[in-house]
């Protein structure tokens, strides 16, 4: 049975940064909540492209050749084996990600954050 999901009360249950959490699965995606601020590690991912849905705050994507500042309500997403790093640098961001089943943050299953559900 599908249940309703308040992403304003998932956001509020955590309040740790690049640490995202699993909000519901579909087919073989996860759909992620992560709070972030600072700078991330430069990093792509190989396999798979990656979606990033600004919710609130201002979030500076980094590739090697210029930066996209994207703010709420904006997406972007990231070509698979293209380099990035995304960056938050005026205080908080909070994030939507749409992922495949178990994508390591960084990329590199060694260096990454594992995602846990809530």
């Amino acid at each position: 049975m599908a249940d309703k999901i308040n992403l304003a009360e998932k956001l509020d249950g955590f309040a740790d940064h690049w640490a995202p959490r699993i909000v519901a699965r579909y087919n073989d995606h996860e759909v992620r909540l992560v709070k972030v601020e600072g700078e991330f590690i430069w990093h792509h991912h190989d396999d798979t492209d990656e979606l990033f849905l600004i919710l609130e705050g201002e979030l500076d994507m980094e590739f090697r050749d210029r930066t996209v500042t994207l703010s709420p309500g904006e997406l972007i997403v990231v070509p698979k084996g293209t380099e990035h790093r995304p960056c938050a640098r005026n205080g908080e961001v909070q994030l939507l990600l749409i992922d495949p089943k178990d994508m390591p943050n960084t990329g590199d299953p060694a260096t990454a954050t594992v995602a846990v559900e809530i």
